[in-house]
């Protein structure tokens, strides 16, 4: 009896000693929640601004440093239109530590340009392309390059650089699209395919063959190269958005390896071994050498965020506007009408064999059905970004009054805003692929909110000195795609009923948006000349 009493009051103590154990383990935990909250608040309290007179409405955000970044991220538009709703056309945001001021009246975009002297438009842009791609600033005031990064493009996206750039990538996707033999009736059969794939397979292979040269090796081993860089370079712009917000590229290995075998490539010793390198990479490489303190790996780097701004809103701008042409027949119709007319006019024909097809500047310039799909299609999908930092504490004077702006705070517009805005687009969420055409089927150019005039009513490539600088070749390669696709091509939808993807929100901010999911279509070869 006194053994078993024993044991029940050890039991008994063994018992309370574990409760007091597991109360102290818990209050430890709460204690350090506790601290942990605390301190989350002090950073809050002592980290937060705080609204001073003449300054835009302000929105914190509940998270210290992330602040609104998470509402923004997963749908900027609603998140925009939700603070318009609240504090008018300007509000000031802060996003990952960072004050930002949003503009959302369209009527005050060209007021914002006007203060360009307080602007830097520099240092954002630099800096993200330095961490995404893996290279020093190529801001000449940094001391690492003396190149004129705007010059360059100004001197080979231009005027006759243009012209031969815009040949070369014409002959380089007839290379990709017409089949190397006569055609049989086998070839000639539907083949059916993801349309986005499609379009990501094409337009990178002739894009990389028109900047960076074709390999003078056999075809087999340029074809395989291709392919090794077209797989790299989905796996590095996969994480691209995340880059841009400031992740290490450390933390994505597969995008890392991926990065370091695309720039391996784009070195100036490879470089040197393709033919029929653009004017472009040819001036960059000789500006590089002669220029900068980079080493080879970092050169090749500045030539791979050129292939990465080449590529990556090229890409899904082409998707749309070739989804948006064969899902509407109106647009079909018209479109496959105006190209005919233009080849026959140039004295054009089509052929398996032959010379490829030519259409200089010119005649490409007049296409107004074409110029009106891919507006359309390019303004139902972009969600750019446009941002400015100030260099110093100034006064923003717009349409709604005067704001007062602190150094070093970002001024944006999100030109989606005005895109889908109804009084300047009726029907906005509807393609429409004469919007852009008057009732002489020319190129509109007049469009109007409250009844003034828009000096800004397109903004899919930014403004102002953000501008994007290979803009006019990519709209003319696109042009060049659908002209080869509507002459080469049967064309159909294999849901003829097919909706419109989602826009693929998780990109916002840095150009045209890809669909969210692929769409099938089918395409086969048309019965034309085999020989020129």
């Amino acid at each position: 009896m006194l053994c078993q009493h024993m044991i029940e009051k050890t039991f008994s103590l063994s018992s309370i000693a574990g409760v007091l154990h597991k109360i102290c383990k818990m209050m430890t935990t709460y204690l350090i929640w506790g601290i942990a909250a605390a301190v989350c608040c002090c950073l809050w309290l002592f980290g937060i601004r705080r609204r001073k007179i003449g300054e835009p409405p302000l929105e914190n955000g509940l998270i210290p440093y992330l602040g609104c970044a998470l509402k923004f991220g997963a749908n900027p538009l609603e998140f925009l239109k939700a603070n318009q709703r609240k504090h008018g056309h300007v509000f000031t945001c802060k996003l990952m530590g960072k004050y930002v001021h949003f503009i959302t009246n369209s009527l005050s975009y060209h007021k914002v340009l006007c203060h360009g002297k307080y602007f830097d438009w520099k240092k954002f842009h630099y800096t993200t392309s330095a961490k995404a791609f893996g290279h020093r600033s190529i801001d000449p005031s940094d001391g690492n390059t003396t190149e004129n990064i705007n010059s360059t493009f100004n001197k080979t996206l231009q005027g006759k650089a243009l012209d031969a750039l815009t040949e070369a990538m014409m002959e380089n996707l007839q290379f990709v699209l017409r089949s190397p033999v006569p055609p049989t009736s086998k070839s000639a059969a539907w083949v059916t395919e993801g349309m986005y794939s499609f379009c990501y397979r094409v337009m990178f292979e002739a894009g990389y063959l028109t900047l960076f040269g074709r390999d003078l090796t056999t075809l087999d081993t340029q074809k395989a190269l291709i392919l090794n860089n077209l797989d790299n370079f989905k796996q590095f712009d996969k994480v691209f958005p995340a880059l841009a917000a400031g992740l290490p590229i450390q933390a994505f290995k597969t995008a890392h390896r991926a990065r370091e075998k695309l720039a391996e490539g784009l070195r100036h010793d490879s470089l040197r071994t393709r033919a029929s390198v653009s004017d472009l990479i040819r001036l960059r490489m000789h500006l590089n050498d002669t220029l900068s303190t980079f080493n080879d790996a970092e050169k090749a780097k500045t030539h791979l965020a050129i292939l990465w701004a080449s590529q990556a809103n090229t890409i899904p701008a082409t998707f749309w506007s070739l989804f948006q042409t064969i899902r509407s027949p109106e647009a079909l119709k018209a479109a496959t009408e105006e190209v005919n007319k233009a080849l026959e006019s140039a004295g054009q024909q089509l052929s398996f064999e032959g010379n490829p097809i030519h259409l200089n500047q010119m005649q490409l310039n007049d296409l107004p059905i074409l110029d009106s799909i891919i507006k359309e299609a390019l303004r139902l999908s972009s969600a750019s970004l446009n941002i400015r930092t100030a260099k110093e504490n100034f006064t923003l004077h717009l349409e709604d009054g005067s704001y007062n702006i602190r150094k070093d705070d970002i001024i944006a517009l999100y030109p989606q805003l005005m895109h889908l805005d109804p009084e300047i687009y009726p029907d906005p969420l509807t393609f429409k692929y004469d919007r852009y055409l008057d009732e002489n089927k020319k190129t509109k150019t007049t469009f109007y909110s409250n009844g003034i005039k828009l000096k800004y009513y397109y903004m899919p490539f930014g403004s102002g000195a953000t501008i994007c600088p290979g803009r006019l070749f990519a709209v003319q390669e696109i042009k060049q795609f659908l002209i080869l696709m509507l002459s080469y091509f049967e064309l159909e939808l294999v849901e003829s009923q097919a909706k419109c993807p989602p826009l693929d929100q998780s990109r916002a901010g840095l150009g045209i948006l890809p669909p969210l999911n692929d769409i099938e279509f089918k395409y086969k070869l048309k019965h034309v000349s085999m020989c020129g």
